[in-house]
């Protein structure tokens, strides 16, 4: 006998999710990015929703977050990924997913996916005095570093937080000549050397074709 929706909630039995459609679950601070490479690539059946990208600063916050969208969308998708690396999760975002049953991006950070997992790794025992900025970090620079490291109002405090970085790393994901002004500028104002890399997706956009089916 088939049970009507109403007496399947009743007995705690979910419905059947969709098989086709598929929930991304990010950082809000990769939002342009990704939704740059679902819709260039038509990927319709792809939905997604955005953590607080302030959670960049807080990652103690992402866990319990990423917990709390899962479970709210298990019921509506045929699939839920977490577009997430590590984040300063010190591992527990990996056993959380593992638990739920979820994938998520592979690496370290967003820095290391965007300039390539392994391409990152080889190089980056080179790289223990560099600063690194995305798109976003750019264009929210002010928001999330010079403000919360409370330089606005105490700028004497540049040389404590970044006498120890030689060069800021400006990983472009789009060719801006306007953002990348705007990287040289915050290298500038914290004293660093700069340089541009143009990074493109990386390995943001090889996960999203591999989860798109």
């Amino acid at each position: 006998m088939k049970l009507s929706d109403d007496r399947l909630t009743q007995h705690g039995l979910a419905l059947e999710a969709p098989r086709g459609k598929v929930l991304l679950i990010a950082c809000g601070a990769l939002a342009r990015e990704i939704l740059a490479v679902t819709k260039g690539n038509g990927w319709d059946h792809m939905d997604l929703t955005c953590l607080p990208a302030i959670y960049h600063n807080h990652p103690e916050k992402i866990c319990g977050a990423v917990r709390d969208a899962v479970e709210k969308n298990r019921g509506s998708y045929g699939a839920i990924h977490v577009v997430y690396a590590d984040c300063g999760t010190g591992g527990q975002l990996e056993r959380l997913c593992q638990e739920l049953g979820v994938e998520m991006v592979a690496g370290p950070h967003c820095y290391s996916f965007f300039q390539g997992n392994e391409y990152f790794a080889a190089g980056s025992s080179d790289e223990f005095t560099a600063f690194y900025l995305t798109d976003f970090l750019v264009r929210q620079f002010d928001a999330f570093v010079w403000k919360p490291l409370g330089l606005e109002k105490h700028p004497e405090l540049r040389d404590m937080y970044f006498g120890n970085y030689e060069k800021l790393v400006y990983q472009a994901q789009i060719d801006d000549p306007a953002l990348t002004e705007k990287a040289r500028d915050c290298a500038q104002r914290l004293g660093l050397a700069f340089e541009r890399r143009f990074t493109g997706y990386g390995d943001l956009s090889t996960t999203l074709e591999k989860w798109a089916g």
